[in-house]
């Protein structure tokens, strides 16, 4: 009995001391994690990439228990659709959102503008910029006037719910903006309650922030930002693509490579590598055309100019389809984004337009040097004569000969496409060969 009491009060006494040691553990562990907040960089246009990126970020400071989310943001604006998904992405948030309009220089402009006005707390780098939020259509084309009076009323109310909290003087910039395309500096936003604070860098608002309060669904939150631990959110591999593809150059770069690749398969088939090459560079530049809402209209002038170039190469005309080609390209990239945010430089709208001018003049140069030599007339003619297998012949399939695709069949086995082949005969429209030795 007193061996087994004794036991017992040892156990209880080592398992006492093993639950006080937890308690005391996890009330250090508690009491030394530093308070956090989740910080984003995002640059450009307002495109899907920026909803997936801040819809990610909130839900990982909500796991995480951060402070708040600050999103550094520069853009000229973008799509009514997304800035409204992004206002309620902000308004619906239980961890509070911070848009920084920031470095120096940057601009929240049109769905900027209301991006910020959503945020629970409002900041601006000096030197940066805020406003001119009036609507315009795609490609930046004017909008007609019922249309446009609908969604400036839309976005005027809009702007007014989100910065009635803000004071009067906020509530008239922000109608101004959409209205008549008021913009702001940051001392000027400041001064009208537009923006809470001003800020030098990302140390300098943290510091401004600490001790202020914001209102989060219904709940008052102060925040505690002196010591604060930045986890700085970066892009995911998708999102960094995607955001890549969404800058009005690379988009136009995309489009000329994959409309020159997809051509080129067309024209000279059996590798298969250029198809594939120019359906993907389609389908990331048609991603970025759609992000950046491109004006359809320049995009038909591109297509135009392809049409004139393919037509000079069937039937020559000197180099005349072939100008009017590059001057249709030319015009059709200048207005592809013609905003003067989303605007493709005009030195690269010209290399592209040359470069693909150069493509199909050599192609012209060699169908050409092809129609010069001498004429087969016969069997007889063609016998001896090399070709490049195309697709595969097994034992039919497709070779290059002359300058052209023709049908062929090969005597024996079989010949891989890139593989080299002897003409022996002819039976009507396809020819007969072998392996050559």
């Amino acid at each position: 009995m007193r061996q087994s009491s004794w036991r017992q009060r040892l156990l209880l006494a080592f398992y006492g001391f093993l639950v006080t040691l937890t308690i005391f553990s996890g009330g250090r562990s508690a009491y030394a994690q530093t308070p956090a907040v989740e910080v984003l960089t995002f640059r450009g246009p307002v495109t899907p990439v920026l909803v997936s990126y801040l819809e990610r970020s909130i839900a990982q400071a909500q796991a995480n228990g951060s402070q708040a989310v600050i999103l550094q943001l520069d853009t000229p604006g973008g799509s009514v659709d997304l800035m409204q998904d992004i206002v309620q992405l902000l308004l619906k948030s239980d961890v509070p959102v911070v848009v920084y309009v920031s470095p120096s220089g940057a601009h929240a402009g049109s769905a900027g503008t209301l991006i910020t006005l959503a945020a629970h707390v409002a900041a601006m780098a000096p030197g940066s910029s805020i406003g001119a939020a009036s609507p315009v259509g795609e490609g930046g084309a004017e909008l007609p006037d019922t249309i446009k009076s609908k969604l400036v009323n839309i976005l005027s109310a809009d702007a007014e719910n989100l910065s009635k909290r803000r004071g009067e003087k906020a509530v008239e910039f922000a109608r101004q903006a959409v209205e008549e395309a008021r913009a702001a500096t940051a001392d000027e936003a400041k001064d009208l309650g537009v923006i809470d604070f001003i800020a030098r860098d990302l140390d300098d608002l943290l510091a401004q922030m600490n001790g202020f309060t914001v209102t989060v669904n219904g709940r008052e939150q102060t925040f505690q930002t002196e010591a604060v631990q930045i986890n700085k959110v970066p892009f995911g591999l998708l999102e960094d693509l995607l955001n890549a593809v969404a800058n009005p150059t690379i988009a136009a770069i995309l489009l000329t490579l994959g409309l020159n690749a997809l051509l080129y398969e067309l024209s000279s088939p059996g590798g298969y590598a250029a198809g594939v090459v120019g359906v993907i560079a389609l389908l990331l530049a048609f991603y970025g055309l759609g992000a950046l809402e491109a004006n359809w209209v320049g995009l038909g002038f591109i297509i135009l100019a392809f049409a004139l170039f393919i037509l000079d190469i069937k039937a020559p005309t000197h180099g005349a389809l072939t100008l009017g080609g590059v001057t249709s390209f030319v015009v059709g990239a200048g207005i592809l984004f013609n905003t003067p945010y989303t605007a493709v430089p005009w030195p690269t709208i010209i290399t592209l337009a040359l470069c693909t001018a150069a493509f199909f003049a050599f192609a012209m140069a060699k169908v050409l040097s092809a129609r010069r030599r001498r004429p087969a007339t016969g069997a007889e003619a063609l016998i001896g004569s090399r070709a490049e297998v195309r697709s595969a012949l097994e034992p039919r399939g497709q070779v290059f000969f002359n300058g052209e695709l023709w049908q062929a069949e090969i005597a024996e086995g079989a010949a891989a496409a890139g593989a080299q082949v002897e003409v022996i005969g002819r039976q009507g429209m396809r020819l007969l060969v072998r392996r050559s030795a």
